[in-house]
């Protein structure tokens, strides 16, 4: 089979969706039924910022305090935006559920595309992971603030493993109701952040200074360097802002994809920049006792109860709770798309089983269940290990931001096998997309450090390891089995067709 990347793309400017995935080579059997804004607002649901900037708030407070996490806020911000832009470009020629992959198999060759895709996976396996067993983190404070009930590590397991139960049944409800769901979803998360906001600027009678909040540091992680530790502090705002490939991933059930995914990534990256601010901002003013904060286990329910005292902290945290589930429900969502479309390519192992859709509603049934029971097991650790959390957050960034700054690379290496979609960055598209691969470069060596010191079994930062095994299983199994990596690279085939009537 000749290597794809030989011939050039079409062009897709007058393209409509059908003729766009004909041209593509890719078969329709996900329904087309999502709107642009619903597309926005689920990937804006993915993000959930009212997940990750709070879950991690404590992580922030540790590594750098106020000052990092604001001033580290608007650094990750502008290179997410970085980031965003040219990947919205791709994505416009490009919308297809393979996403990441597929544009780094059709930019790059299959190699690339095969990488590319483990690395996707890796991180939104990890996501499902963070996310739940963040918003079982917030549940077990409302039990504990609201019943006195107190859940052991075990009990915070086992409540991680029925929200991904819950959320795996609700995917199999199909893409309107997904669509309906991440929508009300989307405006719930930027009510709450107005909620939180208002409720934390308008009832302390006393705020922090600006002075403060812009200049205080606070560091407990061992290393006496700061410009390191600032450094592993950008964390907390980068797995804030991840997840924004979700856009792609539900384009093939969004109409007018060319255009709406691309606007979709862009929009949810602004509202998630600028809500997340608000958020960050509302809370380090809003705190009464820093040194308890600091010692809580989870800082925001602290800073909540401190400033708005317990009946309005129990309010905010249902609210909180809720909009984490939905994010949860929306990340299984995206997951199983691309586990879907890479099985669909035969780069999983027993890649028939999780190509599989259901019948009527055309959902991946089998990849949910496959990307939440993966999930499920990288938070089993947690028993006996209370970094676990934060190597999963890790986990989840370090392959995720990798994966999408690989298109845009290869997009810039080889720019005769791109023409752009109807979405583009113009002259722009060469000093964004450079800029944008060396600050990702740059993050991902930081976040590869210890995260404290001294180093023991117990601190250590596994995630580089976790990344080097997955790179190097996908690397011999592309070698061994490579050859049932099949991507799209023309139009139908009479295999498309089969699968298409489900009958593979």
């Amino acid at each position: 089979m000749p290597r794809q990347h030989r011939s050039r793309p079409h062009p897709v400017q007058q393209v409509d969706d059908a003729e766009l995935l004909e041209r593509l080579g890719v078969t329709r059997v996900l329904h087309r039924r999502m709107s642009g804004l619903a597309n926005a607002l689920s990937t804006f649901s993915v993000m959930s910022i009212t997940s990750g900037s709070l879950v991690m708030f404590g992580f922030g407070l540790h590594t750098g305090g106020p000052a990092v996490m604001v001033w580290g806020w608007i650094v990750v911000s502008a290179l997410v935006l970085l980031v965003a832009a040219p990947l919205s470009e791709v994505t416009s020629a490009y919308p297809t559920s393979g996403a990441l992959y597929d544009m780094a198999n059709r930019l790059g060759g299959r190699g690339w595309g095969y990488a590319t895709g483990w690395l996707n996976m890796l991180g939104l396996i990890g996501g499902i992971a963070g996310v739940d067993y963040g918003c079982a983190q917030f549940i077990a404070s409302y039990l504990s603030l609201g019943c006195g009930i107190v859940l052991t590590s075990k009990g915070l397991l086992v409540l991680c493993a029925v929200l991904m139960w819950v959320h795996a049944m609700m995917n199999l409800f199909g893409v309107r109701v997904m669509a309906a769901i991440n929508s009300v979803n989307g405006w719930l998360q930027v009510a709450c952040v107005v909620g939180i906001v208002g409720a934390l600027t308008l009832v302390p009678a006393h705020h922090q200074s600006t002075g403060f909040i812009l200049g205080h540091y606070t560091n407990t992680t061992g290393w006496n360097t700061p410009v390191i530790v600032a450094g592993m502090g950008l964390l907390f705002g980068t797995y804030s802002l991840a997840g924004f490939d979700t856009s792609a991933h539900l384009s093939e059930e969004t109409t007018g994809a060319a255009l709406a995914a691309p606007r979709g990534i862009m929009r949810a990256v602004w509202m998630s920049v600028v809500c997340g601010l608000l958020l960050i901002l509302a809370q380090l003013y809003a705190i009464q006792n820093y040194t308890a904060v600091l010692a809580s286990p989870l800082p925001s329910a602290a800073i909540f109860s401190q400033a708005l005292g317990a009946a309005s902290t129990k309010v905010l945290l249902l609210v909180i709770i809720g909009s984490q589930f939905f994010a949860g429900y929306a990340l299984v969502g995206a997951c199983s798309r691309m586990t879907f479309a890479f099985s669909r390519d035969g780069a999983v192992p027993y890649s028939h089983l999780w190509r599989k859709v259901r019948p009527g509603n055309r959902v991946p049934e089998n990849a949910i269940y496959l990307c939440v029971g993966i999930a499920f097991l990288l938070i089993v650790p947690t028993l006996w290990s209370t970094v676990v959390f934060t190597a999963v957050t890790t986990i989840a960034v370090i392959g995720t931001v990798p994966a999408y700054v690989i298109p845009v690379l290869l997009r810039r290496l080889h720019p005769e096998r791109f023409v752009p979609g109807p979405w583009s960055l113009g002259r722009w598209s060469t000093p964004i997309g450079w800029t944008a691969v060396v600050g990702v470069i740059t993050m991902t060596i930081l976040l590869c450090l210890p995260q404290a010191r001294p180093i023991t079994w117990a601190n250590a930062n596994y995630s580089p390891l976790v990344l080097a095994a997955v790179l190097t299983l996908a690397w011999l199994r592309f070698r061994i089995a490579g050859r049932n990596y099949q991507p799209p690279t023309s139009n139908t085939t009479a295999a498309d067709l089969d699968f298409a009537e489900g009958t593979v």
